[in-house]
Formats: structure tokens, C-alpha cells, sequence
């Protein structure tokens, strides 16, 4: 049987391959007419997510309908403080909404079912395994712990976190366990979606940018340190991909202290300083999501942009953040199409 050829898995190898492959955050989503009629079908939120055979159709639909050359596992990165009973629930208009947590309610979590709740999840990605086209990249994800802890704290997302980086200061003691016990839940959970037929993982902070510097090196790197550490020790080789979104110039360094193959950038870093950290391994992103919705030429330019500054070094092309509902489909076809002729 000839190998197949996984050019997600090249790039991050630290291999050159042009055109560079590409995928969006939130491939799979409210853009696309067949998503919303999954959806619907699903009933809730979370009822999509733990359902195996809905979870992979949505997951596979962006495939069939762009080719993209990964396809991520469509969950969610709160899966885990549900698994945690925290009642998490998605609120149509308003978004996701748990019960907070406490200093004391931290102490008495309790982890011994998480990975038992979390099995449709693994089932997910074991039939997704099965039904993708053998090129394709299948992606695991997980949460950062600094961002799953935020949505933790506030009971809901809040514009600059300000609940849970007060707690932080309040309860130093309680907030570090609170990472850190995130941090070892995420190495199983991670772990799982690698054995039930991940090619490679992603983890998302989607908050990193609250942060300042001394925080971000505590909350942000050393947590997401401790899961590669982690998930490489018992699963050697795996593939980890970092995306720390409005990290800034403390990009400069995330790679070399948490281990990862490459790193995600959002729309907002320069790509002069983009090109610097390609120095040193793969990137990923970074176009702004604002220019799939606008079209024409805003999202041709922005393109070729990237393009013409990373793309003759390891970059796998991807948003700087997950595509928007408002996003034209027709528009994600012409972005494929004009990265993929980059080079020809």
C-alpha cells in the first residue's frame, strides 16, 4: 500500500510544502446552509457535540464541500468543565453559561468521570478516522486551561476576563490548582482523541491577550507546557499545535517554553514578526476572518499577503480566528482556491 501523503503532518515536520495546506478554525459552523440543518436535527448545543454520528457529519461537511487538508473534530472546549458537572449550558443569543466556581469548589473537584462522559467524543473521532479521505488530517483540540478556567470562574464569558484574573490575585493557591488540574485532564482527554485516531492536536487559548507578561508566562505558557510535556511522554511524537490568541510579542518565546510543533497566529500579529518566529518552526494562520466576509478584493489581498511573507517557509494557512456565521461560502471557495494556486 503506497503511504499516504498528509501535507499537514509535512509542515509540521518543519517541511516547506507549496501551496501550503490549508484549513479554517470553525470550518464546520453556522456559514454553511448543511451545519444549520445538522444543528437543528441535534436539538442543543452539547446534544451535537456527544452525538457521535452528528458530531462527524458536521465535521465531514466542510470537507466534501471545500477539500480542506485537515479536518478538526467539532466539539467544544467546554466539554470539559461539563465533564466536571459544572452544568454548562449554551444559551441561544447570550452563549455559554456553567455555574461558578470557588476557591473551595475547586478544591473538591472531582475528576473521576470525566474521560467516562467524554467517550462520545472519542467515538467521534474514531469514526471520523474511518470516513475521511485517507489524505486528510484529522485534528483533536482541547482548551487551554487559562481559558476553560475564565469561562470556569465567571460562570459565562466577560469582555476582559477581569472575574477570573481577579481570582487569580485573590486565591493564588486555589487558581494554580485549578490550571493545573485542567492541564492533566486536557493530557487525557488529548491522549484519547490520539488513540482513537487523531493525527495531531490542537490546543486553544483563546484569551491569551488578557494577559500581562508575568501572567501569561504563570497562566497561559506553563499550563500548556505541562499538557505537551504530558501528552508526549505517554504518547511519544505526537503532533501539538499552540494557539495562543492576542499573545503579541510574548509569541516570542511560547514555542520554546511549552514545546509545541508550531504555533497559531491571529490576524493581529505582523507579518514581519510572523516571519520571525517562522525562523524557528512552523505557523499557522492568519488572515482576518472579516476579509472571507467582505470578499473581492480585501480577501484576495490579504491572501497574497501571507502568502508572499510566509508561505516559501512551513505555514499551514489558516483564519486568525474562527470563521464568522455571517461568512459567504462562496467566498471560502475562492480563498481555497487562491491558495492553492499560490506557487503555480
Amino acid at each position: 500500500m503506497t503511504d499516504v501523503r498528509r501535507t499537514i503532518l509535512e509542515v509540521l515536520d518543519g517541511k516547506t510544502v507549496s501551496p501550503p495546506p490549508i484549513w479554517l478554525m470553525r470550518q464546520a459552523g453556522r456559514y454553511l446552509p448543511e451545519y444549520r440543518a445538522t444543528r437543528a436535527q441535534a436539538g442543543s448545543f452539547l446534544d451535537l457535540c456527544y452525538n457521535p454520528e452528528l458530531a462527524a457529519e458536521v465535521t465531514l461537511q466542510p470537507i466534501r464541500r471545500y477539500g480542506f487538508d485537515a479536518s478538526i473534530l467539532f466539539s467544544d472546549i467546554l466539554v470539559i468543565p461539563d465533564a466536571l458537572k459544572r452544568n454548562v449550558r449554551f444559551l441561544e443569543g447570550v452563549g455559554p453559561q456553567m455555574d461558578p466556581i470557588d476557591a473551595d469548589g475547586i478544591g473538591s473537584l472531582d475528576a473521576s468521570n470525566v474521560m467516562a462522559h467524554l467517550k462520545p467524543v472519542f467515538e467521534t473521532v474514531s469514526r471520523l478516522r474511518r470516513e475521511l479521505p485517507s489524505q486528510t488530517t484529522l485534528l483533536g483540540f482541547c482548551g487551554a486551561p487559562w481559558t476553560v478556567a475564565t469561562y470556569m470562574i465567571a460562570g459565562k464569558g466577560t469582555p476582559d476576563q477581569a472575574p477570573a484574573r481577579l481570582f487569580a490575585y485573590k486565591h493564588p493557591q486555589a487558581f494554580h490548582s485549578l490550571l493545573m488540574q485542567l492541564a492533566d485532564i486536557s493530557v487525557d482527554y488529548l491522549v484519547g482523541q490520539l488513540d482513537a485516531g487523531a493525527d495531531a492536536v490542537q490546543i486553544f487559548d483563546s484569551w491569551a491577550g488578557v494577559l500581562g507578561e508575568e501572567e501569561f508566562s504563570a497562566f497561559a505558557i506553563a499550563p500548556v507546557a505541562r499538557i505537551i510535556e504530558g501528552v508526549r511522554g505517554r504518547r511519544p511524537g505526537a503532533k501539538i499545535i499552540a494557539f495562543a490568541k492576542g499573545a503579541g510579542f510574548n509569541l516570542k518565546t511560547y514555542r520554546q517554553k511549552t514545546g509545541a510543533d508550531a504555533i497559531g497566529l491571529d490576524w493581529s500579529v505582523p507579518l514581519s514578526f510572523a516571519a520571525e518566529l517562522q525562523k524557528d518552526g512552523p505557523v499557522q494562520g492568519n488572515l482576518d476572518p472579516m476579509r472571507v466576509v467582505a470578499g473581492g478584493k480585501s480577501l484576495d489581498d490579504g491572501i497574497d499577503r501571507i502568502l508572499q511573507t510566509l508561505g516559501n517557509r512551513p505555514l499551514i494557512f489558516n483564519l486568525g480566528h474562527g470563521i464568522t456565521p455571517e461568512a459567504n461560502p462562496d467566498h471560502v471557495t475562492a480563498l481555497v482556491d487562491r491558495v492553492r494556486s499560490f506557487g503555480r
